[in-house]
């Protein structure tokens, strides 16, 4: 994404600064390791205890290590070393899921937007809508959390920030009933792209299920074809939970892609990489503040390159 005002950071300086504690964790924990000696089996355990500290996972953290030491046991390792090592292992992970998410596919294509209250689901559809108005689709809001006042609120700020289209009810409305009459709406209108708030509650699952269920159920009354996405936004602080997150509302509402958000501030950043290594979603896109503009589509080298704290290129 450019960013035209003169002085603004780009979305590489963001993304880099939004990792930077992981990256400095990491980067500094191996400099320290790796200027005392050389390179044996106790420093590639260390290392691979520092990256599952990261949150990488397990299977990745090992991996990552093994690939450090390959062909230098015995041998002086300079940081800048290991850290580009770390990069290129991260980007072979995550290379496979970064896809962009095609909306041409159906007209319109319907997204329905899942995650747990307070992943910064709500912020998330805002942004899309105003990359989409971008980009020149037409989009309309389905303000379907309809328990949570503020998300409706919330979508009629966004909606007027991107001049997208909302649909909206009363707080307490059947979020199925307002995605049927949003659907029937958007056909009419030839709108291209419906991203669809949805509830958010994980403390049961059942009804969070059911809920969810009745919503495609109805959706597919209109359009037999509907969801064409569904999308799992995720709090990249939530660490190990995060994991967690996916595995309910994979089987809950079959998700097809991930968002992941609020990359700007934790020093445990490589979750993302554990996420994909054990789930192989597709990631669409990266989050890394408020902004409208610090939304921008999943780059799996720039992502590698800023958990290891190697300068882009």
């Amino acid at each position: 994404m450019s960013d035209t005002a003169e002085g603004k950071p780009t979305w590489w300086q963001r993304l880099s600064g939004g990792l930077k504690r992981t990256s400095a964790s990491l980067g500094g924990a191996i400099g320290d390791l790796v200027a005392k000696r050389k390179l044996d089996s106790a420093m590639i355990e260390e290392i691979e205890d520092l990256l599952i500290r990261a949150d990488l996972g397990m299977d990745s953290a090992a991996r990552v290590a093994e690939a450090v030491g390959e062909g230098r046991y015995d041998k002086s390792i300079t940081p800048d070393e290991v850290k580009s090592v770390l990069a290129c292992e991260i980007e072979k992970v995550l290379g496979p899921v970064a896809k962009p998410i095609a909306v041409d596919t159906a007209k319109p294509f319907v997204a329905l937007v899942v995650g747990v209250n307070g992943s910064g689901k709500t912020t998330t559809i805002g942004k899309l809508a105003a990359r989409m108005r971008e980009e020149g689709h037409s989009v309309m809001m389905v303000a379907a959390d309809t328990f949570r006042a503020a998300a409706i609120d919330q979508l009629k700020l966004w909606a007027s920030r991107s001049g997208a289209s909302i649909l909206a009810r009363e707080p307490g409305a059947d979020p199925a009933g307002l995605a049927f009459d949003a659907l029937v709406q958007a056909r009419a209108a030839k709108t291209d792209v419906v991203l669809v708030d949805t509830a958010g509650r994980l403390q049961n699952k059942a009804v969070l299920m059911a809920e969810l269920e009745k919503i495609v159920r109805v959706m597919k009354k209109v359009d037999a074809s509907a969801p064409h996405a569904v999308l799992l936004v995720l709090d990249e602080t939530v660490g190990q939970n995060a994991l967690s997150q996916v595995e309910v509302f994979r089987d809950v509402a079959g998700v097809t892609g991930l968002v992941m958000t609020k990359l700007d501030g934790t020093a445990r950043g490589g979750i993302l990489v554990a996420i994909a290594d054990k789930f192989g979603l597709p990631v669409h896109f990266v989050g890394v503040g408020e902004g409208i503009e610090d939304l921008a589509p999943f780059s799996a080298r720039e992502f590698a390159n800023a958990v290891a704290g190697v300068a882009s290129t």
